[in-house]
């Protein structure tokens, strides 16, 4: 039977493109949720995935691509993929991205269990947060200390989207980067809660 958590549901009819460096698993994430890996622009396309690893950066190719797309108002994601082990930082990733895309939001952050490994996302919006360690993921309002850690970060998140629409980012006016590692199932459901957001392909 296949995992809820793997499982690509309702995109066949979107045309999805998905850029980046062989160390982002682009192929993997192109499976995920039923897209391709491109490695020149695509104009006829109805989101472009963007994997990047924050151990192997963004290289030239990838950032070429993404300004190749500035032009066609393509609504993108960005997925911050690889993210085990401490050394490896979802916010320095986004950090980068905004640097050498464009800006970026974050919707969700990373939460680490105790040995270090990513096991849960927490949502900036109303700080709901989803572990993944469970199965099926199960949800849950954060505790005064997750609130406190991510002010910052959710006070900054409200700033840059206080001006737009729910319709932002199937016009490709605004770009979020999402967190996900496709073995643990992290971040899946969000990234196809995007996907189910736009009009379907012709």
């Amino acid at each position: 039977m296949p995992s809820p958590n793997s499982e690509p549901v309702n995109s066949p009819s979107k045309r999805i493109h998905v850029y980046g460096h062989v160390s982002a698993s682009p192929a993997a994430i192109a499976s995920a949720f039923q897209g391709r890996v491109s490695t020149s622009a695509e104009a006829d396309s109805d989101l472009a995935i963007f994997a990047i690893n924050p151990s192997a950066g963004i290289d030239t190719q990838t950032i070429s691509l993404w300004q190749a797309l500035d032009d066609f108002q393509i609504p993108r994601l960005v997925l911050v993929n690889g993210l085990e082990g401490q050394e490896l930082d979802f916010d320095d990733a986004a950090m980068l991205a905004s640097r050498v895309f464009d800006q970026v939001i974050t919707p969700y952050l990373v939460l680490h269990g105790d040995d270090g490994e990513p096991t849960a996302l927490i949502r900036l919006q109303d700080l709901e947060i989803t572990d993944y360690s469970t199965n099926p993921p199960t949800t849950r309002h954060c505790d005064p200390e997750h609130e406190e850690l991510v002010r910052e970060f959710r006070d900054e998140y409200f700033e840059q989207t206080s001006e737009m629409d729910e319709g932002a980012f199937a016009a490709g006016i605004i770009f979020p980067a999402i967190p996900i590692n496709l073995n643990k199932g992290i971040g899946v459901d969000v990234v196809q809660r995007y996907i189910d957001l736009l009009p379907s392909g012709s």
